[in-house]
């Protein structure tokens, strides 16, 4: 007997808004093709379920193919607890892409949208702190998008 598929649920977690600084082509890369560095500086964390602050850590590791991009970013975030803050690291690898005409705007300044392009991610994080344990036990999924000098991330919990 097969079971019946079971409908994917989202718990909207919080938003991380990284600033991300200028990339910097690896090796022989030219910009926007190949592997890039991209610093993490700062940011916020803000939403239902967590809050804090993205630290000046880490980086966006990504390696352009036309117009799609994949990203492995790893940083860490001071989370609020009870007793002051707790440190999580965050390692969130994912895929950007997007069609010719979407980027022509892009390249015009358009602002574009999460649901214009295809910008997702899937997290991993990490922390010993109890009152976090629950980053620790679940998938979490994000739709991100750019805005000057930021990457932002809504993050959503797989339930």
């Amino acid at each position: 007997m097969t079971e019946p598929l079971i409908k994917p649920g989202f718990e909207f977690c919080f938003e991380l808004r990284c600033r991300v600084d200028d990339a910097l082509p690896l090796g022989g890369s030219t910009f926007g093709e190949g592997l890039h560095f991209a610093k993490v500086s700062g940011g916020t964390v803000t939403g239902p379920r967590l809050r804090g602050v993205v630290l000046d850590s880490g980086g966006d590791w990504w390696n352009g193919q036309g117009l799609t991009v994949t990203l492995d970013a790893r940083y860490v975030i001071s989370a609020d607890v009870t007793a002051g803050r707790a440190a999580v690291e965050v390692v969130n690898r994912g895929i950007w892409r997007t069609d010719e005409p979407t980027f022509e705007r892009m390249l015009q300044g358009e602002d574009i949208s999460e649901r214009d392009l295809y910008y997702r991610t899937a997290f991993v994080f990490r922390t010993e702190h109890p009152e976090l344990r629950w980053l620790t036990v679940s998938q979490f999924v994000g739709y991100a998008r750019a805005e000057p000098g930021f990457v932002i991330i809504r993050v959503f919990r797989l339930t």
